[in-house]
């Protein structure tokens, strides 16, 4: 999809780390002092909660505070969005937000939030390639199999995804330009439901991050075609790049990361950026990063933030060139 995956994994990984334990004041020295929201504007189940569960429940140990995950799904995530941008800047209401809400800025028409205005950019939580997996009962093994049916079935080939202005969404269209698949877009409110709509057969493929089809995938409810990276990711060994596959050029990766509302004092992030960065020290969390492919988190606020500005503009080339717009 996007030829600077691989640049935006490096970006999002240099510097993790050598994240820096910050001077902090003693407000923020004082956070937290109750429990913590982090909310997941995805349904459950879906590749966001996948890393968010985990992560919460070592931060809670680490910070001796509980961090509630709240899944506030709808609009390709921009709901939970809106809510954390207009919630109050203390530190105890944190977006666990990803590549859609870059994505968001030029699909939806309007927003009732501005991202680079309303909300305030923390650190990264994972980055992870994506991938295409079908369901199983279609009479495809690779990946030109299944251009090759989409092609003998014009029209008839569903493919969900995450929602309209998701990169899922994009992700099926620009396959479609690239190869005349003609796949048909069925959007749910969240990855999670685009999954369980795969496994029982109601669409016929979805592209996803790899952490969250991960178990799908080695429980055979799903079966991979290619991932969309410049390698095979160490997880996965047996599944294919696009490149490989015969789809040179198509390269797309899902990323995570925390924002917190405008006017978060910036000794608050700057302790929250810490905490996540020491967070990653913790061997099960390695763990489970490792088994679902994904690169660890805890760059620098600044890098992270640059970082966002970056995918804005890549993303709103992508929307344009495609002529997607979502009321």
């Amino acid at each position: 999809m996007t030829q600077d995956a691989n640049i935006g994994r490096r970006t999002l990984l240099a510097g993790t780390a050598a994240a820096a334990l910050l001077p902090a004041t003693g407000y923020a020295q004082a956070w937290p002092s109750r429990p913590v929201t982090l909310v997941v504007p995805f349904a459950p189940g879906g590749g966001t909660d996948t890393f968010a569960r985990p992560f919460a429940a070592v931060l809670s140990q680490q910070l001796g505070q509980q961090v509630v995950v709240d899944n506030k799904p709808g609009a390709g995530g921009t709901v939970g969005a809106a809510l954390v941008a207009k919630a109050r800047p203390d530190g105890y209401t944190v977006l666990l937000g990803s590549v859609h809400h870059a994505v968001a800025v030029s699909a939806y028409k309007r927003l009732s939030y501005d991202i680079e205005k309303d909300l305030v950019p923390v650190t990264t939580i994972a980055a992870v390639p994506d991938v295409l997996v079908i369901y199983p009962g279609v009479p495809a093994k690779t990946l030109q199999e299944f251009i090759a049916y989409c092609k003998a079935n014009p029209g008839k080939v569903n493919y969900g995804s995450a929602g309209l202005g998701t990169t899922r969404h994009l992700a099926g269209e620009i396959f479609n330009a690239k190869t005349g698949a003609g796949m048909t877009h069925v959007p749910y409110k969240g990855t999670g439901p685009a999954t369980a709509a795969l496994i029982a057969g109601e669409v016929a493929a979805v592209f996803e991050g790899l952490g969250s089809a991960a178990t799908y995938i080695r429980s055979g409810k799903a079966r991979a075609l290619a991932v969309f990276s410049a390698e095979r990711s160490p997880a996965f060994p047996d599944i294919p790049t696009a490149a490989e596959a015969g789809l040179p050029g198509f390269e797309s990766l899902s990323w995570y990361g925390l924002w917190v509302p405008a006017g978060t004092d910036p000794a608050i992030v700057a302790r929250m950026q810490a905490e996540v960065a020491k967070v990653f020290d913790s061997d099960e969390l390695k763990k489970v990063w490792l088994g679902q492919g994904a690169a660890p988190g805890g760059a620098p606020t600044a890098r992270f933030a640059a970082f966002v500005t970056e995918e804005i503009g890549k993303w709103g080339k992508v929307v344009r060139d495609n002529n997607i717009t979502i009321e």
